[in-house]
């Protein structure tokens, strides 16, 4: 019976390896729905094939089951069955052959409407660090930086005459991204009321600064944008990346080639680049569907 040789390894799991209690309780869960199918199809655990386990995997998605929890299964199945093999009850571990089912692709988040107007509009200009929190928002909406290259920006990165700042990314490869006249306007405005009374008499190099006068973090940038969401009385969480993505959305639905938008993210792959086509794709269909008077 199955059923022994389950309780039998969640004991093993739990005792011997000492696995964490939701990992042996999910564990758990998961075979028993493996368990429950096998019966119900009169298959045998200890001879069951690839032909019988893709009859399984069909059973899950027609039960609706995400990828992610389809994975999480197979997982749970792959050690089973490592298991019942060093128990000598089967040969081979079958399932070791069995892919995960891809990763589904989440659509990213954006900013629609007027959201990031009002953003922008909340922050009054009255401190150092307001001046600086505005520049935050505008460099990381007009340029798509990650924050962490936002974060180790320097003085000497920023061309003002050509607009153009030199940004350090993933595996420390350089490109340059692009500026207008409002991130022009608000790093002037920074540069000059802002960062030297925050400086006070220290040298630091780095283009943000934090109310001490050293470099801002990334995690800082984070609680500065969650700050100002809060402030803004918008209903939905918005990360730093969220402008990135507002970023790239945008340029997309104004006209701009797909290789441009990588190039400007510092997209390894062009494939990474295309999620956001799915996302100006969704927009077109929803303005027809809204719009159009002959459904």
């Amino acid at each position: 019976m199955i059923e022994v040789k389950i309780d039998k390894f969640i004991h093993y799991l739990r005792i011997q390896k000492k696995y964490p209690e939701t990992t042996v309780v999910s564990y758990s869960n998961d075979l028993k729905i493996y368990s429950d199918f096998i019966e119900c199809k009169d298959i045998s655990y200890k001879t069951i094939n690839k032909d019988q386990i893709r009859e399984f995997l069909r059973y899950l998605d027609e039960c609706k089951f995400s990828r992610s929890t389809v994975a999480r299964i197979l997982s749970a199945l792959r050690h089973f069955y490592t298991f019942l093999e060093k128990e000598n009850v089967v040969q081979v571990n079958v399932f070791k052959l069995i892919k995960n089912p891809k990763k589904e692709k989440k659509l990213p988040n954006f900013l629609q409407g007027n959201e990031l107007e009002v953003i922008f509009d909340s922050i009054e200009l009255d401190t150092p660090l307001n001046i600086r929190n505005r520049l935050i928002v505008e460099l990381l909406y007009a340029t798509g930086m990650r924050v962490s290259e936002l974060t180790n920006l320097k003085l000497e990165d920023i061309n003002f005459d050509d607009r153009e700042i030199r940004v350090t990314g993933k595996g420390n490869k350089e490109r340059i991204v692009l500026f207008g006249d409002y991130a022009y306007k608000y790093l002037k405005m920074y540069l000059e009321e802002g960062r030297p009374l925050l400086l006070s008499k220290r040298q630091e190099n780095a283009l943000l600064l934090n109310k001490d006068g050293g470099r801002l973090s990334s995690r800082s940038v984070e609680n500065i944008i969650n700050k100002i969401v809060d402030h803004a009385a918008l209903k939905h969480k918005i990360s730093p990346h969220v402008l990135r993505h507002t970023f790239a959305t945008d340029l997309l639905n104004n006209g701009a080639d797909l290789k441009t938008v990588q190039e400007l993210l510092g997209h390894e792959s062009l494939s990474t680049t295309q999620i956001y086509t799915h996302i100006t794709s969704e927009r077109l269909r929803s303005a027809y569907l809204n719009s159009f008077p002959r459904q």
